[in-house]
């Protein structure tokens, strides 16, 4: 019932490096923006039943660094396969045929075909829930470097309709944001 009716929610299209030197890459749609000075943003892997936990939230708590690239309609597929379970020795760029780009901030790479990419170090780690099925670790990362490619920039502000980023509907579906021809009112 709560992926059917929160929806749509962003992706954090999360990428780490493991202690063994292995790039790992995992999308997550409990994902959003929580303060901006500092700039900080959040995503929430949760456990499950073959995973109590995922090897990005591992890489996290061992590295204290991240990248949240933003996934867009021409990686959907890609984002799709990087989803599935692979096995933490398995390097999600390659089975996703994704380019890793060096970071400026952190180890980790950033995703090349993303257009933004936030690097991050781990702000704080919230535990959610028991540690059971269903439950999650709130993982809040401080920016520390922002890459916004050139082509989706207009008047030096980002233009969705050029950036296409993908959200998640309930279930196995994906969502683009329309634009409404409803402007918000000036605030008092």
């Amino acid at each position: 019932m709560l992926i059917g009716v929160v929806v749509p929610r962003p992706i954090a299209w999360v990428s780490t490096t493991s202690a063994d030197g292995v790039n790992n890459i995992a999308p997550f749609s409990f994902f959003n923006a929580f303060s901006a000075a500092p700039m900080i943003l959040g995503f929430a892997p949760m456990a499950s039943e073959d995973r109590p936990q995922k090897d990005t939230l591992a890489n996290i708590v061992a590295a204290g660094e991240f990248v949240i690239n933003i996934a867009t309609e021409a990686t959907l597929q890609q984002m799709d396969t990087t989803g599935r379970l692979w096995p933490p020795e398995v390097d999600e760029f390659h089975v996703a045929g994704l380019t890793p780009a060096p970071s400026v901030a952190v180890k980790p790479p950033r995703i090349a075909e993303s257009p933004v990419n936030f690097e991050c170090k781990l702000h704080a780690l919230v535990p959610l829930g028991d540690g059971g099925l269903g439950s999650s670790t709130l993982v809040l990362g401080r920016v520390v470097h922002l890459r916004v490619a050139d082509e989706i920039l207009r008047d030096g502000k980002v233009d969705a309709s050029l950036l296409q980023p993908v959200a998640r509907m309930g279930g196995p579906f994906y969502a683009r944001p329309e634009i409404l021809p409803y402007r918000r009112s000036d605030r008092a």
